[in-house]
């Protein structure tokens, strides 16, 4: 059981690692990113909508604080989207998923200032690491030869604060009703927002163009199977295990840029995703013991 856990939250973290590349197949087509995560929601929404009436006897539950922090979490997962793609457009899909897994620092930095956390020399190594990763990778070292456009860097960092934004979101509102509610309160409200920001007459082309089964594929790999998929293995794996098992994201992104996208990486920006990936998972294994 705990290994079919595993297998779950690998295959969700593939699924989206994958997005990533079918969102950067989507902009050199000339489609807009945050149409673009636009739909990656909207379809996603009607995957945990589905869900959600399944089992609606057992799950519907009325509580003021889910609903706030559930709509918190689809403001997370608005930024998040959204943010990642203008990553990707601006730098590359390895880049944009690896700026995007520093969310778990800017958690630990809230927890900080929310005293939710204690300060420790570890957690400042931890975040340090992080920091050293981000120069290595963004070319920050050398300010006459950045690798990384200032707007590809502060999109993924934006990517990995909404990401932030999401789990603390939706971590409190699953402590008071059930994942298939939550995702439902903080999708829709997800889509409510973008659609304010979306060109409308872009976001109507999609549905009669020929890269609709993209979008669909998108919104399916890359919110509504790989979400379901991640919430029921969560539930059968240990959060140190899932933790680590998560960092196959940004891997797959990474893989599926290089090798199909044409994305480059100089060895200094491999080294510093590595760098940032190892201190990533063992902050989130320590914090989870």
């Amino acid at each position: 059981m705990r290994f079919a856990g595993v297998g779950l939250v690998m295959l969700a973290a593939i699924c989206w690692g994958i997005s990533g590349g079918i969102a950067d197949i989507l902009m050199t087509r000339g489609w807009d990113p945050i149409v673009i995560s636009f739909y990656r929601g909207a379809v996603g929404f009607i995957c945990f909508f589905t869900w959600f009436l399944f089992r609606f006897r057992q799950i519907w539950i009325v509580s003021k604080r889910l609903y706030i922090w559930s709509l918190l979490a689809g403001v997370g997962v608005a930024g998040n989207f959204t943010f990642y793609f203008l990553g990707i457009q601006a730098s590359s899909v390895a880049v944009a998923a690896t700026l995007m897994y520093t969310a778990p620092v800017f958690v630990l930095l809230i927890s900080f200032l929310l005293r939710i956390e204690r300060s420790t020399w570890f957690k400042w190594g931890c975040i340090s690491g992080v920091l050293m990763g981000i120069i290595l990778l963004t070319g920050a070292y050398n300010t006459d030869s950045l690798s990384v456009s200032l707007l590809g860097a502060a999109a993924g960092l934006a990517a990995g604060l909404s990401y932030a934004l999401f789990i603390f979101g939706f971590k409190n509102a699953s402590s008071i009703g059930k994942p298939q509610t939550s995702l439902t309160i903080a999708f829709f409200s997800f889509c409510l927002i973008l659609f304010l920001f979306t060109d409308k007459g872009e976001s109507a082309a999609v549905v009669t163009s020929s890269d609709i089964g993209w979008f669909l594929l998108l919104g399916l790999v890359g919110a509504g199977i790989s979400f379901i998929l991640y919430v029921i293995g969560i539930r059968k794996t240990a959060a140190s295990t899932a933790s680590m098992v998560a960092m196959v994201e940004p891997v797959t992104a990474s893989l599926f840029g290089v090798l199909l996208l044409g994305d480059q990486l100089t060895l200094i920006q491999v080294l510093g995703m590595v760098l940032i990936l190892v201190t990533i998972t063992v902050l989130s294994v320590k914090q989870s013991d």
